[in-house]
Parts: structure tokens; C-alpha cells; sequence
């Protein structure tokens, strides 16, 4: 969302008219879901909705509306005859919203302003878009603060975890979240650390990596890294306040350092904590953890060994597959944690 808000900025500044491309439905086996954006510019596109002939065709139309100066909403049957006539194998139904954005639209620029300061921050937000009638009404942004941009009685049932349209009071909106609050703190900044910050970031979470190490803490080797710190293993506190929205993720480069940070980890309301480890390590430091007071129900709070369970040994891919245990638990996807 952020390359998409920055390319749009740009637009701005340049004089130059966009069509911003957003899957709102879609249903069955679809390339990409609701929420999936793309920006298409007189001589580029910025982001996807998936690729493959469904984003060739929007493309292709966001073209035509960018001289027409038009929005317009179109949906594909992927299940019927556009199925053949797209190309595609999957099945299913994608109805795609295309948004003419004049360049001379100061309502439009403020909110993109709004949405890249938000973007920089760390408070939940969330874009709404009326689409009442089959057309693009207006767009809004809306945080605990209230809703900007939109004069909506109710917004704040609206916003959930998902990308959705819903109906309220007679209109149609579509609902998709713009910040999701909490970070993901990563405990050792080694081999997995530095496959995994990238990973994550890719996919809208923002890092904060922590070693006692300087040397290990770099810009060449963290380019994606929201911050770096360096401190005590044993005073995290000192450094950081966890809240109930941060993930923590602890691969340090030594059994002594994963159990310390561990043990301050259960004392925070983390949303995640995630430990590397063999089964022989798990059941050593959980004997620890009791020994040092700790209940069974803390204990359960604790994911080990961390990531879901995909064969994965390289620090690659146990970065992948830690990076998709935490979307499934962003997503609160069942059976994940």
C-alpha cells in the first residue's frame, strides 16, 4: 500500500492523472483476494492484483478510463466463458473497482498525504470507499479518532481485519485496512533474521530487529528494518514496550539468550511470541520456566519450534515459514498459533 500511496503522491506533483485499480469481492479460486491494489499511470502500473490475464484485461481498461477521465466497476466470471476467453484455469468471480484520480483532485491528495503519515506511524487505520450505485463516490480514512473525508453515522462497526464491502444506511462501502497497529520484534539479528526481515516487510509488517551485538545491526544488512537496537538481552524493557499488537520473535544465536528474552516475553502481552528450537531444547526450557514460577497457562502462550510446520530448514525457508504462521495469525486464520 505504501509504494501505491508514494506512487500516487508523485502523480500528484507531476500533473499526472491515475486510475487506482482494487480487487473489492471475489470468490472461489481467484488470483488474489479483496484488498489487492494496483495504480495505473499514463506510462506505468505500481502493484498487483495478481497478475496473469484478469490483470491484463483491468489494465488494459484502467488505459481506456485514464483518456475517458471514467471509473467504472467490472467483474470477471471466471467460472463461465471468460474463463476461456481470459485464459484463466481457476474458477470463480473477481469484481474490480477502477478509480479515476484526477490530478488536479485535492480532496484525493489530502488523503493520500493523510494515509502516507498514518503509513509512518503506528495506529490502526482503515480506507472506506462509498461505491453506492455502481460508481466511486468518495473515499475516506478512518482511525480511533473518527472517520476523515466521509460523512458516515456508524463507520466504526465497519472496520475489521479483512478487506470487505458492506451495506450501512443505504450505501454501499468497501472496507479495507490501511495500518494494522503492533510490530514484529525479532530477538538476534543472525542467518534467519536477515532472510526474515524482508519477508515480512513484503507483506506490511513492520520490523524492529534487537542484538547486543553492534556489528550485527547494519543498514547493508537490515535495509527493511523499521529500527535496529542495540541492548541487553537480559533489560529488553529498557528499550521497548511490547503491547498486546507486537509479535516478538526469538532467534538469538544462543540457548541462554533465547531463554532470557523467553522469560521476559511471557512477562508482556505480546499477540505472538515465537521461539526457534528442537524438541529437546522445548522440553528444557519449559522445565526452566516452571522451575522459575511459571504457569502452564504461560507457558501455552509460547509457539515452538516457531513457524508452521513445512519441511523448511534454510534460513529461508524457515523465514518463510515463519512469515506465514504471523499472516495467519494477522488474519486470525484458525490453527495457526
Amino acid at each position: 500500500m505504501k509504494k501505491i500511496f508514494l506512487a500516487l503522491i508523485k502523480a500528484f506533483e507531476e500533473g499526472k492523472d491515475s486510475v487506482l485499480v482494487t480487487i473489492i469481492a471475489s470468490s472461489g479460486s481467484t488470483p488474489r483476494g479483496a484488498g489487492a491494489r494496483m495504480l495505473v499511470l499514463p506510462e506505468k502500473s505500481v502493484g498487483t492484483i495478481g497478475g496473469g490475464a484478469v490483470e491484463f484485461a483491468a489494465l488494459q481498461t484502467a488505459r481506456r478510463l485514464l483518456s475517458l477521465r471514467e471509473s467504472r466497476f467490472h467483474s470477471y466470471d471466471l467460472s463461465s466463458d471468460d474463463v476461456e476467453n481470459l485464459g484463466m484455469v481457476c474458477g470463480g468471480r473477481v469484481t474490480v473497482c477502477l478509480q479515476f484520480i484526477s490530478s488536479a483532485d485535492s480532496h484525493m491528495r489530502k488523503l493520500t498525504e493523510k494515509a502516507l503519515k498514518l503509513l509512518s506511524g503506528n495506529e490502526d487505520a482503515w480506507t472506506i470507499t462509498d461505491i453506492t450505485g455502481g460508481t466511486v463516490n468518495g473515499m475516506g480514512i478512518y482511525t480511533a479518532s473518527g472517520l476523515w473525508g466521509l460523512d458516515i453515522k456508524g463507520a466504526e462497526r465497519l472496520v475489521s481485519g479483512r478487506a470487505y464491502p458492506v451495506e450501512l444506511g443505504g450505501r454501499t462501502l468497501y472496507c479495507e485496512p490501511l495500518i494494522r497497529a503492533g510490530h514484529v520484534y525479532i530477538f538476534g539479528a543472525g542467518h534467519i533474521s536477515r532472510e526474515l526481515v524482508p519477508t515480512l516487510a513484503r507483506v506490511d509488517f513492520r520490523c524492529i530487529v534487537y542484538d547486543d551485538m553492534k556489528d550485527f545491526l547494519t543498514r547493508e544488512l537490515f535495509p527493511d528494518a523499521e529500527k535496529l537496537i542495540c541492548g541487553d538481552f537480559g533489560d529488553i524493557s529498557s528499550h521497548i514496550a511490547v503491547t498486546e499488537k507486537d509479535y516478538i520473535v526469538i532467534v538469538t544465536r544462543e540457548h541462554k539468550y533465547d531463554y532470557t528474552v523467553q522469560a521476559q516475553a511471557l512477562r508482556t502481552p505480546a499477540r505472538y511470541i515465537g521461539i526457534i528450537g528442537s524438541r529437546k531444547k522445548i522440553a528444557f526450557v519449559t522445565e526452566k520456566l516452571k522451575n522459575d514460577g511459571f504457569t502452564e497457562e504461560d507457558i501455552s502462550r509460547i509457539t515452538s519450534p516457531i513457524g508452521l510446520k513445512i519441511g523448511a530448514e534454510t534460513p529461508a525457508e524457515i523465514a518463510v515459514s515463519i512469515a506465514a504462521q504471523l499472516i495467519a495469525i494477522r488474519a486470525d486464520y484458525p490453527s495457526q498459533q
